[in-house]
């Protein structure tokens, strides 16, 4: 997708190499590996990575992003596909379009606009900054948890592990 420079990609440049990050260490995973939980109760590494993928529809639907209401009238019921790597790949590629479509066509002055948002009975002014925001950090959280539960199972994921998701190198400096 084109980057135009005045849209948010300006802001979030970057977060392209984490979501490449997140597909490339959860597409190889078996149905065992995926099916793995620290303990009982908690969830397993694939829930974790549907979780990513749901939370981005959930919230983006909020603000009634380009794509949202789409994705969330396929989505698939919670815990469907956290056994199978290919489908949980296809949703984080499928969920990274709406962000990207969203980034791409959104502005800085986009992020001012706000939604009512009912939390724990008190209705709050929410805005497309704070949602954005919310779901780069559910994104790095969660990725911070795969990150620790591939370890656990003594799998390798270099870009998300030892390169801390971030793909994009920065430029060189002109010395």
């Amino acid at each position: 997708m084109q980057k135009n420079a005045n849209s948010l990609w300006s802001v979030y440049d970057g977060w392209d190499g984490y979501q490449t990050s997140l597909v490339n260490a959860v597409s190889p995973l078996t149905r065992e590996q995926l099916v793995w939980r620290p303990m009982p109760g908690l969830r397993s590494l694939g829930e974790v990575a549907e979780h990513i993928s749901f939370g981005r529809i959930d919230w983006f639907l909020r603000m009634d992003a380009p794509r949202s209401a789409e994705l969330d009238r396929l989505r698939p019921s919670v815990g469907s596909l956290a056994e199978d790597a290919a489908a949980l790949s296809r949703w984080l590629e499928m969920t990274w379009g709406m962000v990207e479509e969203t980034l791409s066509i959104w502005t800085v002055e986009d992020l001012a606009k706000s939604y009512p948002h009912t939390y724990w009975g008190k209705t709050y002014a929410v805005s497309h900054q704070w949602t954005i925001w919310r779901i780069l950090s559910h994104d790095i959280h969660h990725g911070g948890q795969l990150s620790l539960m591939l370890a656990a199972q003594g799998i390798s994921a270099p870009e998300l592990c030892d390169l801390g998701g971030h793909l994009t190198e920065p430029p060189l400096a002109d010395l």
